[in-house]
């Protein structure tokens, strides 16, 4: 049986192994294959009968052109890069990792809050430049340092990963005001409330985005519901870029009305050079990577070679198109 992993790199750059996934079948590993050469991909998938894909495009045209292919794993949580609809048709499962990165990503929407409260690297930098040792007073700082206790949080998407932030909020003496479409009353309690929309929006400090990306979540961060929000607003995103539009949240950041952004993702990934976060004041960007500690990876490992040993033996799991 052979196995072609399309785009590796990202999941392993070298400091995991592929061995359970080689004791399956032939494996061939390409670390990047391009993301607009549909017959690169045809070319190398050839006569595979399994397809792994984090970020590589699998279009119509794939599963007409490879009709060796029995099964396609995503190497990820989202699977839009893959037309599930053509796969389906061809009785194809689609299978992705659903709760990899929980902990990760949870604890990631925090440093981002953390580094706009504290400018810990900017700090950091400073003290190496010798800003420090050469200033007249004790101590110095470049930007207003801000304390998370007693402040609200509103979490839009109270799931699994929207709970982590909202466990280390707690912790940190944040009350959450969460919302979701679906409630659990069991996770409520004295620092942790169910809202409604608005009310997430006018009474927090700081708003993190933890939903999915559907046709009603797109782009409901904007002009309207930022009016909305409490003047100075700190707006946290490591969940879908398309969650935010962006032009609307660089007007503003620039404004002062939100008072720093923190953000993993963007509406088009790589960012692109025209972007308007990138020149936007207080804005943090960093490259998608919530989900990239060794430990989320390896747990992301493990679920591949469970889902496709899963559909070896019939019991096929994690399957989003069927």
């Amino acid at each position: 049986m052979k196995i072609v992993i399309l785009d590796g790199y990202t999941e392993n750059p070298g400091d995991l192994s592929w061995e359970g996934l080689e004791k399956l079948g032939d494996l061939t590993v390409y670390d990047r294959t391009s993301l607009t050469d549909v017959q690169e991909v045809i070319d190398r998938i050839g006569d595979a009968e399994i397809v792994f894909t984090n970020k590589t495009p699998m279009p119509r045209e794939v599963f007409d052109t490879c009709t060796n292919i029995r099964y396609v794993g995503v190497l990820a949580t989202g699977y839009n890069v893959v037309d599930v609809d053509a796969a389906k048709e061809k009785n194809i499962p689609v299978c992705n990792i659903p709760t990899y990165g929980t902990a990760a990503v949870g604890q990631f929407a925090i440093a981002l809050l953390l580094e706009i409260c504290h400018h810990v690297g900017h700090h950091d930098k400073a003290v190496h430049e010798g800003r420090w040792e050469n200033n007249p007073d004790w101590c110095f700082w470049d930007y207003p340092l801000i304390e998370l206790d007693g402040k609200v949080m509103g979490i839009i998407g109270y799931g699994r990963i929207g709970q982590a932030t909202g466990r280390i909020a707690q912790a940190l003496g944040m009350k959450v005001l969460a919302y979701d479409a679906y409630r659990n009353p069991a996770l409520e309690s004295e620092t942790c409330q169910y809202a409604d929309l608005d009310e997430v929006l006018a009474k927090s400090d700081v708003i993190a985005l933890h939903c999915p990306l559907f046709s009603e979540t797109e782009g409901m961060i904007n002009r309207e519901s930022i009016a909305k929000m409490k003047d100075g607003v700190i707006i946290l995103n490591n969940s879908r870029g398309p969650l935010i539009v962006e032009k609307d949240l660089a007007e503003a950041l620039n404004s002062g009305k939100v008072a720093a952004a923190g953000l993993d993702v963007v509406s088009t990934e790589p960012i692109k050079g025209e972007n308007p976060l990138l020149k936007a004041k207080n804005c943090i960007l960093t490259p998608h990577i919530s989900w990239a500690p060794k430990e989320s990876r390896q747990r992301l490992m493990d679920i591949a070679v469970d889902n496709l040993e899963a559909f070896l033996r019939k019991e096929a799991q994690n399957v989003v198109n069927f």
